[in-house]
């Protein structure tokens, strides 16, 4: 089996930090978004019943999963560009 040199493995840590870097800023994006959506709304006035209380934390959730994975195929296209243009 042959082990991988010092410039394959600086390669795929460039992959891994690039793909982290693009994930955080997806999901701020998404967080601001969906607070954004909230405020606009006025989320917080479902916490007059206690059937919206329960289900506030969930449809939140959902909403941030839904903005959050909208963003995958830009990572994607973001690292895998990124990546065409390391040395390998």
């Amino acid at each position: 089996m042959q082990h991988q040199s010092m410039v394959d493995f600086e390669n795929w840590a460039a992959l891994y930090a690039a793909t982290a870097a693009c994930c955080v800023i997806a999901a701020m994006a998404a967080a601001i978004a969906v607070g954004v959506e909230l405020y606009r709304e006025r989320a917080w006035n479902e916490f007059s019943t206690a059937r919206g209380a329960i289900g506030f934390l969930p449809r939140t959730w959902w909403r941030w999963q839904r903005r959050y994975l909208l963003a995958t195929p830009m990572i994607l296209m973001i690292v895998i560009a990124f990546g065409a243009t390391l040395d390998w």
